[in-house]
């Protein structure tokens, strides 16, 4: 049986948490120079500016700060040597850790073993965002797994990640925006190759091309809203190749932008079409 549980732990608060000391005796263990131990410490309790006081600080890391994910690493390590030592598979980013085991009693074990080790280093688990589950039923960093027909365990989107990237696009395809389809495609693309690279390890094609059909009958329908008059869609679809008596049927249409901006459009403005103008393909 493979190791279908997961114990999916969110600790809480932990950057804001943070305890000064047991951080700085890990780090004492690995950093011989007194100086550099100083420094850290100083940059650790750094006041924090808020409405023009200075607040001082006597736990926590600074939040977005390029040291305090080392600083994480370093503190949260030997939780992860413990959890190698026991022979389980687990993955951690910063603070998010999943552990994969075989069976519901296992998981539970692990949940209670991970508890007293984050209590050793002063932290406290999310109850509300950690849980005992099937792997299939939670996500991580984005990313969640689903069983195929055949019984494959793949990676995937999670859908709270779908449903915000189909948001985000839909603000930059906004049809009061005023904007040339060129620079509506600008503005989507280097979020689109970004979402895309972080998203690489996905095994979804079919639904990213679906998002990729979506998309692209969106920009069909801010063609269209470009257009205004039916004179003005009856040049542009003649200009793209349509032939006269299809063109004149879309002209005189009285159907809504996104109903028009399929059909002849699909023809008229095709994937290559798009693809000149550079817009990446997420199932490409």
């Amino acid at each position: 049986m493979g190791r279908r549980w997961v114990v999916d732990v969110d600790l809480e608060k932990f950057f804001d948490r943070v305890n000064h000391d047991v951080l700085m005796g890990r780090l004492a263990k690995r950093i011989a120079d007194p100086r550099m131990l100083r420094l850290i410490r100083h940059y650790l309790e750094a006041g924090v500016l808020a409405d023009g006081v200075v607040i001082e600080r006597h736990e926590g890391t600074p939040q977005g700060g390029p040291l305090s994910p080392l600083l994480a690493n370093v503190l949260l390590d030997d939780v992860d040597q413990e959890l190698e030592r026991r022979g389980h598979a687990f993955v951690r980013y910063a603070d998010d850790c999943n552990v994969y085991v075989r069976s519901r009693r296992a998981a539970e074990r692990v949940m209670e073993l991970l508890k007293q080790l984050y209590a050793a280093l002063r932290l406290r688990i999310n109850t509300t965002k950690s849980a005992v589950a099937l792997a299939w039923h939670r996500k991580f960093l984005g990313y969640c797994l689903r069983k195929t027909r055949s019984g494959d365990v793949q990676r995937a989107v999670a859908p709270e990640a779908l449903a915000r990237l189909k948001d985000e696009i839909r603000a930059r395809t906004r049809r009061s925006g005023g904007r040339s389809i060129t620079q509506v495609i600008a503005a989507l693309a280097d979020y689109l190759r970004g979402w895309k690279g972080y998203f690489r390890h996905a095994q979804q094609r079919s639904s990213l091309k679906t998002i990729d059909a979506w998309l692209r009958h969106r920009l069909r329908a801010i063609h269209l809203k470009q257009w205004r008059s039916g004179r003005a869609v009856l040049r542009a679809l003649r200009a793209l190749g349509v032939p006269e008596e299809r063109a004149r049927r879309v002209a005189r249409s009285g159907a809504g932008g996104w109903r028009a901006a399929g059909g002849i459009l699909h023809l008229a403005l095709p994937i290559a079409y798009f693809r000149k103008l550079g817009l990446p393909e997420l199932a490409a």
